[in-house]
């Protein structure tokens, strides 16, 4: 397979099981209950936001997948994948804010070691995870918020 055709199926793949995450675990109503910060923004917001995000996972991914020696960046991915997919399900599906809040800080710490350990073998990558790890950093946030108004 051609290094593109390896990035499109990368890429399909963290925005199909982003999908399925984020269609799994709606909000509903026991979300629209809860008392939320002032910057919490519109919900609309969230599927462009995650879909333009799991694109460039999935560059970042592939732009790793090919480097010399990155066996601890490819674990450093699989971790913050783990932990994307299961903060949904905890928070949304388990209506638990306080157990969203124990996945996604280790979440936010594993994205921001991804991006350490690229920096000197693959900047592009490391590039690419820096507005993922803008927007969980801001959705760590909202969840420390919620769990603060709750």
């Amino acid at each position: 397979m051609t290094k593109t055709v390896v990035m499109i199926l990368f890429i399909a793949a963290c925005v199909a099981l982003g999908a399925l995450s984020g269609a799994g675990n709606q909000p509903g109503e026991w979300y629209q209950s809860l008392n939320k910060p002032f910057f919490n923004p519109p919900s609309w917001i969230f599927a462009p936001v995650w879909t333009f995000l799991y694109i460039l996972i999935g560059v970042a991914l592939s732009a790793t997948w090919y480097d010399e020696n990155n066996g601890r960046r490819l674990v450093l991915f699989a971790i913050q994948a783990a932990l994307n997919l299961l903060w949904s399900p905890v928070f949304f599906g388990l209506q638990s804010p306080a157990l969203g809040l124990v996945v996604i800080i280790p979440l936010l710490v594993s994205i921001l070691m991804f991006i350490a350990a690229s920096w000197r073998e693959n900047r592009a990558a490391a590039w690419l995870f820096l507005p993922y790890a803008l927007w969980v950093a801001f959705a760590t946030l909202l969840n420390l918020s919620i769990v603060l108004l709750n």
